[in-house]
């Protein structure tokens, strides 16, 4: 349903005025994905109730995934979109979709593979980490209460869509919870910058069976109660000036090395 809009004090329009409020979004029940490709992916994949589209002229033209949605699509002006949001508007494209309870999903019970989060604050990085998970065949991911929401925008457009496709489960308590994945078979390989941690070669992916890794944030790391529960500890040997990775360069290591 194509639906035209001039004003920006529209009514039908009225849930972009709160794009930028997380915290309205998520009272509301909703996510915003922004940008062409990740809009089209979220109408791809048919896993969430799609409120609205809003999309100026240009990005409606190329949005091949629009044509027979039953939801509105609103087409505005980019200056009236940047009037709506409240921010200088230039990615052509946002949707409105009803966000997920966080959790746990069937889809887990049935993986062998899982990244776990712990403490990853940064939007940035939780989109980063799903990206890479999607990468190298990871099931689904555990995240900790202390890690940002991966349906938050950053985080959903920089993920390229991951975060629409894998599952996953914020856990409490933390990282008890996680006694629950191993009771299942699941060792826990945790991720630490310690010079004493076994080298990641030395891990022989075809013997390690399901694998939960665990990465923490970056500066900090993983908390010792995390590491205590760990059954083994491996570390990414570095050049003697550099302290860290980029935790999402760190867990794409990680994954591309279990992946063979």
């Amino acid at each position: 349903m194509i639906v035209h809009v001039a004003d920006p004090n529209d009514p039908r329009i009225a849930a972009y005025g709160h794009v930028a409020d997380a915290n309205w979004l998520k009272a509301a029940g909703l996510f915003v994905a922004e940008g062409r490709l990740v809009v089209e992916r979220l109408i791809q994949c048919e896993r969430f109730r799609l409120h609205s589209v809003l999309v100026t002229p240009t990005a409606h033209r190329a949005l091949t995934e629009g044509a027979a949605l039953q939801s509105p699509v609103f087409v505005a002006e980019r200056e009236v979109i940047s009037r709506i949001a409240g921010f200088d508007f230039h990615r052509g494209c946002l949707a409105l979709a009803e966000r997920p309870p966080e959790t746990a999903s069937p889809e887990l019970d049935a993986v062998t593979r899982i990244l776990a989060l712990e403490g990853v604050a940064d939007p940035s990085n939780v989109g980063g980490l799903f990206r890479v998970a999607a990468a190298f065949g990871v099931g689904g991911l555990l995240i900790d209460p202390a890690t940002a929401d991966p349906f938050y925008r950053k985080a959903l457009r920089t993920s390229m869509g991951a975060v629409l496709h894998l599952p996953f489960v914020r856990l409490t308590p933390w990282p008890g919870a996680i006694a629950q994945y191993r009771a299942r078979g699941f060792r826990v390989l945790a991720l630490t910058p310690r010079a004493d941690a076994p080298r990641l070669t030395d891990v022989a992916p075809d013997q390690i069976g399901p694998v939960i890794v665990m990465v923490g944030a970056e500066g900090a790391g993983l908390s010792q109660a995390a590491m205590d529960g760990a059954d083994v500890l491996v570390r990414i040997p570095t050049a003697p000036t550099v302290d860290s990775l980029n935790v999402s360069v760190a867990a794409g290591i990680v994954l591309s090395h279990l992946a063979g």
